[in-house]
């Protein structure tokens, strides 16, 4: 069928608006990318699925069929530059995202990457200093859920007056606990940038920022509690560097005092997360139940001021509720087939 010059006109200009993304460590095999980023992508309008790599070839061409991407790669650096991309989505480990942000900003394209950023803070100091007016974002996308930016709404109408204190208590023993399975074992390795310190912590106080206002001022202690950890698949024990306790006592900006207990450790019966704040008039709180504590999962939302819950809310609930993650048996659990979607929409800068 060949089309008219008004046909190929409207075509261009609909492929013009559409947001063509490539996402860097697309598998088909369970993995970040799988699980998060690609439903969101594919279940966002004006928003398409432009390419997939990952460093195996055939696993590449595996998961642009699966995923129903438009190409693949097994060279991250050849989709990044690759002009069919406009933003690229980096979902592999924190040690790569330094040299991949830094190819994609290079070649002028949105970036998306998974939070931690980066290892250490002069990668990170270096790929802002990269950015320009390039739009990016990085993955702390919890703030986006529609319970906290209720919970915010509830916060800003004073329906619970001036917050003064806050308690925040998260378990999150997908990261921190004694045994874990040895492809999880880069968890306990300084090296990785990634532990309970740079992701729990790290989501748990994004999600108190967001809720409370900025953090002014902050006393921290930190501890590695449980120093040999035995590699479930393997039975080798390795031995951790990097905290499994965290406890913060801070400041914020409009004078509220928040206390925060983030740990790993053992799996509990019930596991708990949960943030409460006592206003001059009233109080709210914010609970759930994954093993990565806030970071993952469905949150609850109470409060002594009367509210409705958000209908987008109640349709976020409807979709992952049969999605869950099963009970942690020392692999990496499950994550909802969705996240918040709309991160990859509203940039902010890194």
């Amino acid at each position: 069928m060949v089309k008219n010059r008004q046909e190929i006109r409207r075509s261009s200009v609909e492929t013009e608006k559409e947001l063509r993304v490539g996402i860097v460590g697309a598998d088909s095999k369970p993995g970040w990318a799988k699980v998060s980023h690609v439903p969101a992508v594919i279940g966002l309008p004006g928003v398409k699925l432009a390419a997939v790599t990952t460093r195996n070839e055939q696993r590449a061409r595996e998961a642009a069929e699966a995923f129903g991407g438009d190409r693949w790669f097994s060279d991250p650096f050849a989709m990044i530059r690759d002009d069919q991309v406009h933003l690229a989505t980096i979902a592999v480990k924190v040690p790569a995202h330094y040299e991949l942000v830094l190819a994609a900003l290079d070649a002028g394209k949105a970036v998306y990457c998974e939070a931690p950023l980066g290892r250490t803070v002069a990668e990170v100091e270096e790929m802002v200093s990269a950015v320009g007016s390039l739009h990016t974002d990085i993955g702390l996308e919890r703030r986006l859920n529609p319970i906290v930016r209720h919970a915010v709404q509830l916060i800003r109408s004073g329906n619970i007056g001036r917050p003064l204190n806050a308690r925040i208590v998260s378990t999150a023993p997908g990261i921190g606990r004694p045994e874990l399975l040895s492809t999880l074992d880069y968890l306990n390795k300084t090296s990785s940038g990634a532990n309970l310190l740079t992701i729990s912590a790290g989501h748990t106080l994004d999600i108190v920022e967001m809720v409370l206002g900025p953090t002014v001022e902050v006393d921290a202690r930190t501890e590695i509690l449980w120093r040999s950890i035995k590699l479930t698949d393997t039975d080798n024990k390795s031995l951790r560097e990097t905290p499994d306790h965290f406890d913060v006592l801070g400041k914020t900006r409009s004078g509220g005092i928040l206390t925060a207990h983030i740990s790993g450790g053992l799996v509990q019966r019930t596991l708990a997360s949960a943030s409460k704040s006592v206003g001059q008039k009233g109080w709210l709180s914010l609970s759930g139940g994954h093993p990565y504590g806030f970071q993952a999962g469905d949150l609850k939302l109470t409060s002594s001021a009367p509210f409705e819950e958000p209908e987008e809310a109640t349709d976020h609930h409807r979709r992952t509720r049969t999605s869950q993650c099963p009970p942690y048996r020392g692999g990496k659990p499950r994550r909802p087939t969705r996240r918040a979607p709309a991160s990859l929409l509203n940039y902010r800068p890194i």
